[in-house]
């Protein structure tokens, strides 16, 4: 059925794409030189409306041109080129199959360009009928960083000190770059948010009720990172460097653009190092006598990740392009830790002491990953696009620890190899069918291969060396509907279809174990209903239902014991989330102010969420980390963020968020029966950023935010505080900047405390966060762009997939 709607969309294309068999040609002068016009713009309107072209098409290096697959008629030519005065053509009568137009001349400007300064900017936050954008270019106090830095300051969303990405108050998104996915980030959305630099983002976009051209995975939304792209005629090279007490960066990006042939190559490298502390504390729950454990470790991390891209477009015609790209990531953690356990057994209230340990604890991470995408696109007329994109993705995410016992003891190490693999064949037909109502239709196959291989070594000897093989097929189909009334309403419908096959097997020790995992067929409905009042006030409805399949954190099974009292691990037989997802916003632009204030709820049925449990049969006082499908999840609240324009070189822009969050499950007692549990509780957040342009290129900027306690499935996490002072000057040439950062730059660390209390222990562990930072930073340009500076094309699409729940650093625990 999948091979068949591909089929029907591809003779669709061409049959939408055929107008005629007639063609207009003609060469394009300098009225003053008669020397040939290269690469000027063509546009083509269909008498009698000369409002919206129907096609158009580029000069090439002699001036020539050619507009083909032309029905009979009446037409006129628009030809314009940076430097000359805009041609319009009489109307061209065609009647037979070749109009040779000969000769046609433009004539240069009275006044040329020279240098052209834009001074209006984007607002900092833009809503959309179904996202936000909050446009990062003019972001200070991140430079220097990464990602993660960028997206703090996004409403809606949450990062926490290891960079884990929450959207009103769940994991359950899916992070896509350029509109494109990555092995990478099934891997670890925290990781690969650390290898896009934040020099490069351009605009972070929140996708909170994705229609159904989107995939249906990412329970609470998506998040679209578009990163900064040159279409401009000529050559361009960025340099940014960067270096603090923390830290260092390096990143070069280069375009060159020629006519209808563009290349663009980017590398970027950052090294992170510092110092870590912890301290634990456990309890367990048994009447009459408890077992005790006391931990404190001190480590050092480091860290190096780069990322580099190659990138070429070809404009085949004016309304045809197609593109490609290669894009490599390279990441690398080491921590290494002094762990200090003590073991005791309280018995009537006293403490007695029964062992304690020193161990040396080392992780490693090393990740490399690769992606290659080839998209074609075809703009058939204004909102008629049809397009095809392919993607292949694989990422070797491995992972190894030491544990050496200091004085007599044995060293226990473990490795671990996956590799992942996707391969995705995409593509999209849209086509208004009158001037307010438009159709998109398409059809998706993903295609995943898993791979993960772990053995444990204690001395010399193997210990439970296995492998999991999960494979993962994904066939999709949609149809969408928009609708625009003359009073303001838009009506934005869907439905989409996915078909899961999954083939997965675990080994260990030399067993082979067939996972059941049934195949299984989900339709996806949307809806999003929006009406402007008087051009000031906007409100949107909206409805979806969305999957969340795990991700290969989940899944893992191979076990993590660098702490042997702590063992955390995947469960790679669970099952999909399955959200609904209900929304109601009110939007108002006054003046100076702008502000939106939302309210919303989503029920999870099949929740995944990590627990932790008694692991009697490894020893008394050792516990299991795992992932279950713990039962129902719940969350409703409330977002309000604005927009104040104080005057028109300082803004303000802020906003609260307060979640409700409530779990229920199941979970074992302290005799092993299972019980129904719940745990519930409010989530604050609030943010404030401000900037200010002053005189002679100067600016500043400011950034707070403060985030609460917040639930989880068996106890809470602290709230912690972030904030952020930078300052840019901007050199005379418009070329270049230097600047200087400060982060969290009042206190030397930040404690960070997560309380468990289960039917079968209590828990307390504290992190310390060295996060005081003090980086100085230099951007330079180097280049001379052309024509069409402020005309970006449009280019082929590229391959979007946004299905797998990210697990963060849920499952790696010390």
């Amino acid at each position: 059925m999948f091979k068949k709607l591909l089929l029907l969309l591809f003779l669709a294309h061409f049959s939408f794409a055929q107008g005629g068999d007639a063609k207009i040609s003609g060469v394009l002068l300098d009225s003053t030189t008669k020397s040939p016009v290269e690469f000027a713009t063509l546009a083509l309107y269909k008498v009698p409306n000369l409002q919206q072209p129907i096609d158009g098409s580029m000069t090439d290096e002699k001036g020539k041109f050619e507009l083909k697959g032309l029905a009979y008629g009446d037409y006129v030519i628009k030809f314009t080129f940076l430097g000359y005065e805009e041609k319009r053509s009489e109307v061209i009568s065609v009647n037979q199959k070749n109009i040779n137009l000969g000769q046609i001349f433009i004539q240069p400007s009275a006044t040329q360009l020279k240098e052209v300064e834009i001074t209006g900017q984007a607002a900092v936050i833009e809503e959309r009928v179904d996202r936000l954008v909050y446009n990062a270019d003019k972001d200070i106090t991140s430079k220097g960083g990464d990602a993660t830095e960028i997206l703090r300051k996004v409403p809606l969303l949450s990062v926490d000190l290891d960079g884990n990405v929450q959207l009103r108050g769940s994991s359950s998104i899916r992070v896509l770059i350029n509109n494109k996915p990555s092995t990478i980030m099934a891997t670890s959305v925290a990781d690969a948010l650390k290898q896009i630099p934040a020099d490069q983002v351009k605009t972070v976009e929140v996708i909170t009720s994705p229609s159904a051209k989107y995939d249906a995975e990412g329970a609470t939304g998506i998040i679209n990172i578009i990163t900064k792209k040159n279409n401009l005629q000529g050559y361009s090279l960025n340099v940014d460097l960067g270096g603090g007490n923390r830290g260092g960066n390096l990143g070069l990006n280069g375009s060159l653009k020629m006519g209808k042939l563009g290349f663009t190559l980017g590398g970027f490298g950052r090294g992170n190092w510092n110092p870590s502390s912890t301290e634990f504390y456990q309890e367990g729950l048994t009447p009459d006598t408890s077992y005790i454990t006391r931990q404190y470790g001190d480590g050092k991390d480091k860290m190096w990740m780069g990322r580099y891209s190659l990138g070429v477009d070809y404009d085949i015609s004016a309304s045809k392009s197609i593109s490609g790209g290669a894009r490599m990531g390279l990441f690398s953690f080491n921590r290494t830790q002094d762990l200090f356990i003590d073991e005791l057994m309280k018995v009537g209230g006293t403490n007695i002491p029964l062992r304690n340990s020193h161990l040396d604890v080392t992780n490693k991470m090393p990740n490399t990953s690769w992606d290659f995408n080839l998209d074609y696109l075809h703009i058939i007329k204004p909102q008629k696009e049809f397009s095809i994109s392919t993607l292949y993705s694989t990422a070797n995410s491995n992972s190894s620890f030491s544990r050496v016992p200091f004085g007599n003891g044995t060293r226990f190490d473990n490795d671990n190899e996956n590799k992942n693999q996707e391969f995705t064949l995409q593509t999209d037909y849209t086509s208004p069918i009158s001037k307010n109502q438009l159709i998109e239709v398409g059809a998706k196959g993903i295609f995943r291969m898993v791979d993960s291989k772990f053995e444990n070594r204690m001395g010399n000897a193997f210990v439970q060396p296995g492998n999991l093989d999960y494979n993962q097929n994904i066939g999709a189909a949609y149809l969408g509907y928009t609708y625009s009334t003359k009073d303001k309403y838009v009506f934005k419908v869907g439905g989409r279809y996915e078909y899961t096959d999954i083939s997965a097997s675990t080994l260990v020790i030399d067993q082979i174990r067939k996972l059941n995992i049934p195949a299984y067929g989900n339709f996806i409905p949307s809806v999003n209903i929006s009406k402007t009042f008087a051009k000031l006030y906007t409100v949107k409805l909206a409805y979806n239902q969305r999957i969340q399949r795990p991700g290969m954190q989940h899944l893992n099974p191979n076990e993590n014991q660098s702490n042997p009292l702590r063992i955390s691990r995947g469960n790679p037989e669970l099952d999909p989330e399955l959200s609904n997802n209900f929304e109601a916003a009110l939007s108002a632009g006054i003046k100076k102010l702008y502000f939106n204030f939302s309210v919303f709820t989503r029920f999870t049925d099949n929740a995944i969420s990590s627990m932790t449990t008694q692991f009697e049969e490894r020893g008394e006082g050792v516990t299991l980390t795992t992932f279950e499908n713990v039962g129902k999840s719940r969350t409703s609240g409330i977002n309000l963020f604005g927009n104040y324009q104080i005057t028109s070189k300082w803004t303000l822009n802020g906003g609260i968020e307060a979640f409700h969050m409530v779990y229920e499950g199941k979970a074992p007692n302290i005799d092993g029966i299972s019980l129904d549990f719940s745990s519930k509780g409010w989530n604050l957040n609030g943010r404030l950023m401000s900037q200010m342009t002053l005189a002679k290129g100067w600016q500043i900027q400011g950034f707070g935010y403060l985030r609460g306690n917040s639930p989880v499935a068996q106890g809470t996490q602290s709230g912690w505080a972030h904030y952020a002072l930078g300052f840019r000057k901007e050199f005379k040439n418009k070329k270049g900047s230097i600047g200087l950062n400060a982060q969290n730059f009042l206190t030397e660390k930040m404690k960070f405390t997560s309380k468990l209390h289960t039917f079968q222990n209590i828990q307390e562990n504290v992190d310390y966060r060295y996060n005081r930072g003090f980086n100085v930073t230099l951007n330079y340009k180097i280049g001379k762009m052309g024509a069409e500076a402020f005309k970006p094309k449009k280019r082929a699409k590229g391959v979007q997939n946004d299905d797998l729940k990210d697990a963060g650093d849920q499952s790696q625990q010390q």
